[in-house]
């Protein structure tokens, strides 16, 4: 297959434990835009936290595109244009950090380039904010939160321990009900967002921008919401560091992400 769109995770993906790209992936993926393939960071994290990725592989010049917010946000990162942009519903808020409350579970959202958090001494919110480089908000109680946030957001993360979110997802999946989506995107976030924002639905939204058909699409990850896409993808791809469910949904398993697997599965079925 003349595979020409290489859709990328960044966590666990694209960057290695110490959340850079290596120099030898960085080379491969300089070289597959060079020669007309299309590259997409496809990630959970914010446009500001996706930013700095776009500009070290220079995807301004050479035409790529990135799917913030799980592809809530789709961004032409040639013209800075947004193509698609979906924000959950501001009655809605309230209801859901009232899950926060109910199931006793941190929460946050995004307010331009700040987190607005329930709690700032939460290990998972702090790492949030620290890997999209946002400020911190915070709010001084839940009640508080839900006061001030009446406005439309792209997704609340509900933090927690891994196994207990496990067992909240479906509850909380349950009483949101239609119009929304629900998923995990790392053991300790339970993410929702409107419905029909995952990777896989931004991936088919953009296609026909770009003229081609997902069969020609490459999509590499290592979470919970990598799956969609992997599914989608011609060929969906999972880092030898990724989870069992996502090695299950995927075509093929490329090396980890410390071991340059991103440059392995490219240069094997995009520049050979």
């Amino acid at each position: 297959m003349d595979y020409q769109m290489l859709v990328l995770d960044l966590d666990g993906t694209l960057t290695n434990r110490d959340k850079i790209i290596t120099p030898g992936t960085k080379k491969v993926l300089m070289e597959a835009q060079r020669r007309g393939k299309i590259l997409v960071l496809a990630s959970g994290r914010t446009p500001y936290g996706v930013r700095p990725l776009v500009e070290e592989l220079q995807m301004e010049k050479f035409g790529g595109y990135m799917l913030p917010f799980n592809g809530g946000i789709i961004i032409d990162c040639r013209t800075g244009r947004e193509i698609f942009s979906r924000m959950l519903p501001a009655e809605s808020n309230r209801r859901i950090i009232g899950l926060a409350r109910t199931y006793g579970l941190n929460v946050l959202t995004y307010e331009g380039q700040s987190a607005v958090m329930s709690n700032p001494e939460c290990p998972h919110s702090q790492f949030e904010a620290r890997n999209n480089h946002l400020a911190v908000h915070a709010m001084d109680s839940i009640e508080a939160m839900a006061d001030y946030v009446t406005f439309p957001v792209p997704k609340f993360l509900l933090c927690g321990d891994g196994d207990y979110l496990e067992k909240v997802e479906p509850r909380v999946r349950e009483f949101m009900g239609k119009g929304f989506s629900v998923y995990r995107s790392d053991p300790f976030f339970l993410e929702v967002l409107p419905e029909g924002v995952d990777k896989a639905s931004s991936i088919e939204r953009l296609l026909p921008v770009t003229g081609l058909r997902r069969e020609q699409v490459i999509a590499c990850g290592d979470a919970y919401n990598d799956i969609s896409m992997i599914r989608y993808a011609g060929l969906g791809v999972a880092m030898e560091n990724a989870l069992p469910a996502v090695k299950e949904a995927a075509d093929y398993i490329t090396r980890s992400n410390d071991e340059d697997g991103v440059a392995w599965v490219t240069e094997k079925f995009m520049l050979l």
